[in-house]
């Protein structure tokens, strides 16, 4: 071939520069990912060791929920900003804002500090959920190539899923508590490097004229926050008084905040979103599998440790496949989803898989095999695998790309109220049994809350077998979903 025939080798060399600052920046996101993942495990694991060393008992529960609060919070706000502001902005503020968190958590002298530092981190959490997620359509505005490259992100996510509990248990073990917050410092930095040199910094329109909705920012603030301290107390007080407080002002923000949004010019929450009923079903299946990946997540250890007999260490390893097939069926959906005429079949598939899963776990007790527990967890990861990637991908084609920032951040804070509201259910029935236990026998011996525990956990995983059921339902109800290929839909193949 000549170098007259139309410039072909120029042409060759920028769209391979185009492919490799592409793939950088999606290291840096995928990074940005890992970071996130790593500390909603790795910190769980080292939480006694924390409250040990710095005599913080009474702040346990803190540490760990402030952090879910501030994350919950700060995603659909900063997910808006992004879409009027431009994401690079909030990308590189939220990597600076988590990673210096974590090096105050690490260094931090007293519990007092280290709840601070949480809340820091919670935000910086919260600010790269609900922007950087939504960045990976700035790179790939091709559909198809947007799924292919979403398998960086899920594989990072179980990954870091699967490493997070024996790295925490090491680190803890090894180099002391501090080394679980400490080891964000390299992954953050190489994940910011990768964002500031390789993410490119997309203009969005109007947003030199668009004023900031600071109310709705605030009432939505208030709503989530309301319904998160409200999930919490749930499993330890039941319905008291001040859980019913929580319910009744979420209830009331709630309408405020729909008459706030619905008049203002510039929406943090833009209310005409949840007028597309396809749209509003995607919110439901979203809710609807974090509801049961986090009470599989959370509970199958309890499980296999009370009914079968396990110790920690090999429950924990037993919940593993869980995560590593989240990962290998994203990887598997990249090379179906592109090539159905109906896309939404594999997220039917996925909740049926989850569903199978959920009822594989209700059959976990003394003589079950560990090969059953096994091919549970495989079962809802492959599932689940099949539909994390598809809801942020047919969300924001439904949205457009306007609001491509809010339609992902909602996605993933529904994953996230759904995931407390089934560890916060599974919860209130193994509390509400063993209580149950303790009043009717006077005091309970091991094996009468051996088998209580079971009870609840086994009645719980048929609650989650009847949210997968409705999803899959909901999700063939779904309709107008495609993934339209662009003229560029070769440029990444």
């Amino acid at each position: 071939m000549g170098r007259g025939e139309g410039g072909s080798v120029p042409h060759d060399r920028a769209a391979a520069r185009s492919f490799r600052e592409s793939l950088l920046a999606m290291l840096g996101i995928g990074l940005v990912n890992m970071l996130v993942a790593l500390d909603q495990t790795v910190v769980s694991t080292a939480l006694p060791s924390i409250v040990a060393d710095l005599k913080g008992a009474d702040y346990y529960a803190w540490i760990a929920s402030v952090y879910l609060l501030a994350s919950v919070v700060s995603v659909p706000i900063f997910g808006r900003l992004g879409d009027y502001f431009g994401r690079k902005g909030f990308v590189i503020a939220s990597i600076t804002t988590f990673t210096f968190a974590s090096a105050l958590c690490g260094l931090a002298p007293n519990v007092q500090m280290l709840v601070f530092a949480r809340v820091l981190q919670g935000v910086g959490g919260g600010m790269m959920v609900g922007t950087a997620f939504a960045s990976i359509p700035d790179l790939f505005p091709d559909l198809h190539a947007r799924v292919r490259w979403q398998v960086v992100m899920a594989g990072s996510y179980g990954i870091a899923t699967a490493a997070g509990p024996f790295l925490g248990g090491f680190l803890s073990a090894v180099y002391g508590w501090r080394a679980t917050f400490l080891v964000n410092l390299p992954v953050g930095l190489a994940g910011l490097y990768c964002v500031i040199r390789y993410l490119p910094r997309v203009e969005q329109r109007g947003s030199r004229r668009t004023t900031i909705d600071w109310a709705g920012a605030a009432l939505l603030s208030i709503l989530l926050g309301s319904v998160q301290m409200a999930i919490e107390r749930l499993p330890n007080r039941g319905l008291t008084f001040s859980t019913l407080t929580l319910v009744a002002l979420a209830v009331g923000t709630c309408v405020l905040l729909y008459q706030w949004e619905k008049r203002h010019a510039h929406p943090i929450l833009p209310i005409d979103l949840f007028a597309d009923r396809n749209l509003v079903r995607l919110f439901v299946l979203s809710f609807a599998a974090g509801f049961a990946m986090f009470s599989l997540l959370f509970f199958t250890p309890l499980l296999l440790q009370t009914g079968v007999g396990m110790t920690p260490q090999a429950a924990g390893i037993a919940v593993t496949p869980l995560p590593v097939c989240l990962a290998l069926g994203s990887l598997a959906n990249t090379r179906i989803v592109t090539r159905l005429r109906a896309p939404m079949t594999i997220v039917t598939v996925g909740f049926a898989l989850i569903g199978a899963g959920c009822i594989g776990a209700t059959m976990l007790g003394g003589t079950s095999s560990h090969g059953l527990s096994a091919a549970s967890m495989a079962a809802a990861g492959v599932g689940l695998g099949f539909i994390f990637n598809n809801l942020n991908v047919f969300a924001q084609e439904l949205s457009g790309p306007e609001r491509f920032g809010i339609t992902t951040a909602l996605i993933q804070s529904t994953r996230m109220v759904g995931g407390m509201l089934g560890t916060a259910t599974i919860g209130t029935l193994v509390s509400r049994s063993l209580a149950h236990v303790v009043a009717s026998a006077g005091q309970g011996s091991l094996a009468d809350d051996r088998v209580a525990v079971v009870h609840a956990v086994h009645v719980g995983f048929v609650i989650d077998v009847v949210v997968a059921c409705g999803a899959l339902l909901c999700a063939r109800r779904i309709v107008g979903v495609h993934l339209r290929p662009s003229v560029s839909v070769r440029q990444w193949e």
